[in-house]
């Protein structure tokens, strides 16, 4: 009879002592991705807040060049009942209702050289005799925005308001 002799070679793996490397090394990427994050987020509201004031400026725009419409309009269609921009120049300035009177102004100014009333610049109704003379008025809207109101918008418009001559 023949022995065999069958040796199974068992190996048991014994991992070496491990010193945290891969650990160390993974929290430096976690703390550089979370930094990343971190930054791109700041970014992010940065821009939020920039889009956000852009808007607001614009809205404040709109609203302020609608108000000097509306001054104009008004004035021209007496809406309240008379026409402002044929006062008398001892009259101005003028300081028309606006919607909004917490952050919103407005005057009505004579600009005549002299305050006196003046030849119609360009004018295509003119005569001979100068049947026509103007007040030459400036309309300035101004109005406040921004969180503390600490911004403002400017609006002006020159008015040419013919007047019938009364000297002729």
């Amino acid at each position: 009879m023949v022995e065999r002799k069958c040796n199974i070679v068992t190996s048991v793996f014994q991992p070496k002592k491990q010193k945290g490397v891969v650990l160390i090394i993974s929290l430096v990427f976690l703390i550089a991705l979370t930094a990343v994050a971190a930054a791109m987020m700041q970014n992010t509201s940065t821009d939020m807040k920039m889009s956000g004031a852009s808007q607001e400026k614009l809205i404040a725009t709109q609203e302020t060049l609608s108000e000097m419409d509306e001054i104009i309009h008004n004035q021209v269609r007496k809406v309240n009942g008379t026409n402002r921009f044929t006062s008398a120049l001892a009259l101005f300035p003028i300081n028309p209702e606006v919607n909004q009177p917490s952050i919103t102004s407005a005057t009505i100014t004579i600009v005549n050289p002299l305050n006196l009333i003046a030849d119609c610049p360009h004018t295509r109704s003119a005569s001979s005799v100068q049947v026509f003379k103007c007040n030459v008025l400036n309309v300035t809207v101004d109005r406040k925005y921004g969180r503390t109101n600490n911004s403002t918008i400017l609006v002006n418009a020159g008015i040419a308001q013919q007047l019938i001559n009364g000297s002729n």
